[in-house]
């Protein structure tokens, strides 16, 4: 299967830049070209804005079923190409195979999720103080809105963003992120084809500090969302602020996973393994600091540390393979530098520790124990295939470590006492956790976290909320 030269998408027309610049697209497994992706220039998100807002002035108009049959066939059309698809997207992000055809289903699952709650968008009659009077709440969409994505999950990111635009009757211009554009572009293909008439969603790929900038501040976007780093989430949400524009802010985490000393000690390091070296660890929910209560705590190193060496590291589209490369070239020494300073300050490598080989972004799965609270991997998103287990004495002690970073994304804890469950799930300042099982991203879940890890839902009946108005209208009869 070949990769194609990736174009911008602008009022319903695939068309490369006006100034004909194109980025590379890497094969992270084998660091070869194997594509371009237009690069957008102004006078590319001049047309974009003009589309977008064209395009909202059209689609804010049409019945909220009828952008709920659109959406439904959009899905259907989706998930018939998943095999395609998902070939596409390991072979520009390294995902194995499998990974990536997940992705591409509950793509299409988060589809379906948005067309019903779009139908849903519910307002309210309230009660009045006087005769002959009515009070009204209604919604309606935002506006156009300017969405930015990263390359973890390139379709899974995407698609929040653009269905919930699309449901909620907004238009939206997307930056999927251009070391990863050909998945996210065959998602729109797939609402296109269903028939989304030009201007609602449109594309641009480039720098994107540039895009930003520019989309960001100007008065056809109405709302910002953003999933990303925390540093990056707080400029763009601070520019966002300066115009008043409504702001979705999904940023990084740094997921405490708590193992009471109750635990069942192989369900745990099952699943938490699975999670940590899931997509090479770069998630942004996956478990980092793993705090286990000192009577399993030796257990679950052991176990952990022959759980992480058997997983099979490889080209995401060879079979077998559980763990592919990291997705560019940036982030291998980006953990070579963590793991370096925790060994510098006196963290022991269990397992792995070392970049595999030198041709394509292949990192060992990595397993530390006794780092210093100061390493920099224990106060740094790691966002790799990089897990460090400490032990902890009693309760409120591994409450303030969970607490002690300034991110709150996600959480993660495992024990038999309902007693414990309840009360870690008071504690943790988080904006979601999961006890016992793997529970997160669901479509029909909230997503979105609590201090330095942003703002908003991007899930779950809050998701579209952000993408509505809440207008109050009272009429006295004559």
């Amino acid at each position: 299967m070949s990769y194609p030269d990736v174009l911008l998408h602008i009022n319903g027309e695939w068309r490369k830049s006006r100034s004909g610049e194109a980025l590379p697209v890497l094969n992270p497994a084998t660091e070869e070209q194997i594509g371009t992706v237009a690069k957008a220039g102004r006078a590319d998100l001049d047309e974009a804005l003009a589309a977008a807002e064209k395009g909202f002035a059209a689609w804010s108009r049409v019945p909220a079923f009828d952008r709920y049959k659109l959406m439904r066939k959009a899905a259907d059309i989706f998930r018939a190409r998943a095999d395609e698809v998902a070939r596409l997207l390991t072979m520009e992000q390294g995902k194995p195979l499998g990974e990536a055809r997940m992705e591409v289903l509950a793509g299409a699952d988060i589809i379906d999720w948005f067309a019903e709650e779009g139908r849903r968008a519910y307002g309210r009659v309230i009660p009045a103080r006087g005769e002959g009077i009515y009070q009204l709440v209604i919604k309606e969409p935002v506006g156009p809105v300017a969405a930015f994505t990263p390359w973890n999950f390139p379709i899974n990111q995407v698609v929040r963003k653009l269905s919930a635009a699309v449901a909620t009757g907004c238009s939206i211009i997307v930056k999927p992120p251009e070391e990863t554009p050909a998945s996210p572009a065959e998602l729109l293909r797939a609402f296109l084809d269903a028939g989304l008439p030009p201007g609602v969603a449109n594309y641009v790929y480039g720098v994107p500090a540039e895009i930003s900038e520019y989309l960001i501040p100007h008065p056809v976007i109405r709302k910002v969302t953003f999933t990303g780093s925390t540093a990056v989430g707080k400029q763009l949400a601070a520019l966002a602020g300066r115009h008043m524009k409504r702001v979705t802010m999904e940023l990084g985490g740094h997921a405490p996973a708590i193992v009471f000393e109750d635990a069942d000690l192989d369900h745990a390091v099952r699943l938490l393994a699975g999670a940590k070296f899931r997509n090479a660890g770069q998630v942004c929910v996956s478990p980092t600091r793993f705090l286990v209560q000192e009577k399993l705590y030796e257990p679950f190193v052991e176990k952990f540390v022959a759980a992480a060496r058997a997983v099979k590291v490889g080209n995401g589209l060879e079979p077998g393979t559980q763990m592919g490369p990291l997705a560019h070239e940036r982030r291998i020494p980006w953990v070579e530098g963590l793991v370096a300073d925790a060994r510098q300050k006196g963290a022991t490598v269990r397992t792995g520790g070392e970049r595999i080989g030198n041709k394509g972004y292949f990192y060992q799965p990595t397993v530390l124990t006794d780092v210093p609270k100061e390493a920099r991997m224990m106060n740094e998103e790691p966002f790799g295939p990089v897990a460090m287990i400490a032990p902890f004495r009693e309760f409120e002690e591994v409450v303030e470590e969970a607490n002690r970073l300034p991110y709150g994304l996600a959480a993660y804890a495992f024990t038999r006492s309902a007693k414990t469950a309840n009360a870690i799930a008071a504690k943790v300042e988080t904006g979601m956790m999961t006890i016992n099982h793997l529970g997160l991203a669901l479509p029909e879940v909230p997503f979105g976290g609590v201090k330095d890890s942003g703002y908003g839902s991007e899930g779950g009946s809050e998701a579209i909320e952000a993408y509505l108005n809440t207008k109050f209208v009272t009429q006295a009869g004559l």
